[in-house]
C-alpha cells in the first residue's frame, strides 16, 4: 500500500501557492465552443487539455442526525516541461557520446501528473490526504467507468455510467478515515453553451458537466467509528486548457441543492421547472481584493467585508430534470459578509448571492476550517443556503 500523504505534509505555503497557480495556468489545447458533449468517451480523459478533474463532493448524514462532507477528486494535469527538461539532460549527455537526441520513452510517464484528494469532515474537525501517480499507476477508463489511484476509485458498478461506487481510505494519527458509497439516480446538467463553459473575459473556458443531484447511501468511517449515511452528492467533469489567466488568483465556486424535506413538509409540490440547483462560479483578481473591516475587537478572527466584486462570473440554474438555465455573469452579484483568519490569512465564511431580481441567498460555511492543507492548498467544504435558496452544497475557495 503507498503512504498515503496527510494535510500539513507539505510546509512551504509559497512553494504551495506557486503549485496552485501553476496548475490552475496550465497548458494544452484550448476547448472549443463548438464541441459537443459525448457520452461515453467523455467520461474518460483528454490527454490533449492541460487539467482535468472527476469531483465529488457529498452531504451526508447518520441515523442519529450527525452530518459530515466527503470530497473524493482525481486530477490530471499534463507536465511536457518534465519531458522537455529531461531530454535537455539527456541529449547533453548522448551528445558526447555521438548519439542521436533522447525523449522520454516509457509506459510509465504519458507527460501527465495523476494525482488524488479525499477530505473528510464532520462538526469542526476536517482531513484531508492525497496520492500521486505517473501513468499506468493511475486508470481512467470511459467505458465501463473507472477512475482510480491504487485504491481510491470511482467507478459504475455495472455497463451503465450510474450508479457509482465510490471508495477511498486513509489513517492520521493513528485513526482510519473511510468511505464506501453508492451514488445513483441523478439527470446530467451542462454548463454554459452545452457544456462550454467561459471562465474569463479573455476568453478561457472548459468543458463542464454535472450530475448534480446523486442520492448516496453506504458506510463512512470517521476516526475509527463506523456510520451508516445517506444523502447528496455532485459530481462534476471538467477539462480545459487552463482556468484563469496568470494574473488572477483563483476562484470561488459554489454548488447547492434544495433539501427535498423543505418542499415535502411544506406541501409544495416540485416539478422538472422548479429550481433545485445552484452552481456559482467567479474568478477574483488581483484588483478585487475584499477590504478586511474589523467590526467586532473582542473577537478578531470574524471580521466583515467590503467586497469589491469579482473578474468574471457564470452560473447555472439547474431543474430536477437537469435542464438549466444559464447565468449571465451580470445578473450575478456576490459579497462576502464575514470571514474566518485561518493561517493568518483571511477566508471568507458568509456571503449574500444576489441574481438578477431574484431574492437575495445568504450561505454560510458549516466546517470554518476546511483547508486542504496539501501539496496545492485550497479550501474545500459545506455550506448551507437560506433565503431565495434553501438547501446546502460545498463551496470551494482557491488562490488564498
Amino acid at each position: 500500500m503507498p503512504t498515503d500523504l496527510a494535510e500539513g505534509s507539505t510546509s512551504n505555503e509559497n512553494t504551495n501557492k506557486e503549485n496552485a497557480n501553476g496548475l490552475q495556468v496550465t497548458s494544452g489545447q484550448p476547448v472549443r465552443r463548438e464541441t459537443s458533449i459525448r457520452l461515453p468517451e467523455d467520461h474518460g480523459a483528454h490527454l490533449e487539455q492541460g487539467i482535468e478533474w472527476w469531483y465529488v463532493t457529498a452531504n451526508l448524514t447518520n441515523d442519529s442526525g450527525e452530518t459530515f462532507g466527503v470530497q473524493w477528486t482525481l486530477f490530471r494535469t499534463l507536465m511536457p516541461s518534465v519531458s522537455r527538461q529531461s531530454q535537455v539532460i539527456q541529449s547533453q549527455e548522448i551528445d558526447v557520446h555521438n548519439n542521436a537526441q533522447a525523449k522520454i520513452d516509457s509506459p510509465w510517464w504519458d507527460e501527465n501528473l495523476y494525482f488524488s484528494h479525499f477530505a473528510i469532515q464532520h462538526q469542526q474537525r476536517h482531513f484531508a490526504f492525497e496520492r500521486f501517480a505517473r501513468a499506468k499507476q493511475a486508470e481512467i477508463i470511459s467505458e465501463p467507468f473507472v477512475a482510480k489511484i491504487d485504491d481510491w476509485q470511482l467507478a459504475s458498478t455495472n455497463t451503465s455510467f450510474l450508479p457509482l461506487a465510490l471508495t477511498a481510505n486513509a489513517k492520521q494519527d493513528g485513526e482510519q478515515y473511510q468511505v464506501r458509497l453508492t451514488l445513483a439516480n441523478s439527470p446530467i446538467t451542462l454548463h454554459g453553451d452545452k457544456g462550454y463553459s467561459q471562465k474569463t473575459e479573455s476568453g478561457h473556458a472548459s468543458m463542464y458537466f454535472s450530475y448534480p443531484f446523486l442520492e448516496v447511501s453506504g458506510e463512512l468511517v470517521f476516526a475509527g467509528i463506523k456510520h451508516q449515511v445517506t444523502g447528496n452528492a455532485w459530481y462534476d467533469r471538467e477539462w480545459s486548457a487552463s482556468l484563469i489567466d496568470r494574473n488572477q488568483l483563483g476562484w470561488d465556486w459554489f454548488s447547492l441543492v434544495t433539501d427535498k424535506n423543505v418542499a415535502e413538509d411544506s406541501g409544495e409540490k416540485q416539478n422538472s421547472q422548479d429550481n433545485r440547483g445552484l452552481m456559482v462560479f467567479c474568478i477574483r483578481g488581483n484588483g478585487k481584493k475584499s477590504r478586511q473591516v474589523d467590526h467586532q475587537k473582542g473577537h478578531p478572527k470574524e471580521q466583515q467585508i467590503d467586497n469589491s466584486g469579482y473578474d468574471y462570473c457564470s452560473g447555472s440554474q439547474i431543474a430536477a430534470n437537469g435542464d438549466n438555465q444559464q447565468i449571465a455573469g451580470r445578473d450575478i452579484d456576490i459579497r462576502a459578509l464575514a470571514s474566518v483568519e485561518l493561517g493568518g490569512k483571511q477566508y471568507p465564511s458568509k456571503w449574500r448571492l444576489t441574481i438578477a431580481d431574484q431574492a437575495p441567498i445568504i450561505i454560510e460555511t458549516v466546517t470554518k476550517d476546511a483547508r486542504n492543507r496539501l501539496s496545492i492548498p485550497y479550501w474545500e467544504g459545506r455550506v448551507t443556503a437560506s433565503g431565495g435558496f434553501s438547501g446546502k452544497g460545498y463551496a470551494e475557495l482557491t488562490g488564498y
